[in-house]
């Protein structure tokens, strides 16, 4: 059970967790809106743990973690901008 005290292997349960439920979304045929919403917070998610605790950034200098979440969030929200687009 102390495994699970390292914030690293926490994160890759979470991504472990996140990956089968993506796998599921998909295989179900899962579709619509909702779906689309599930599968990108699922991403974000997943990018946001490997940055901040694969990639070690979480205590690292503002300016990075700025950096680097800046551009998940900025390719999520361009992401969803083509989503939305498509829908008209």
């Amino acid at each position: 059970m102390s495994a699970f005290l390292n914030p690293a292997h926490r994160a890759w349960l979470i991504l472990l967790v996140a990956t089968g439920a993506t796998w599921w979304l998909g295989e179900v045929g899962a579709a619509g809106t909702g779906a689309i919403l599930a599968m990108l917070a699922l991403a974000f998610i997943k990018g946001r743990l490997v940055i901040l605790d694969f990639m070690e950034l979480r205590g690292a200098p503002p300016m990075w973690r700025l950096l680097l979440e800046g551009w998940l969030i900025v390719v999520a929200g361009l992401i969803l901008l083509a989503y939305w687009i498509s829908l008209k």
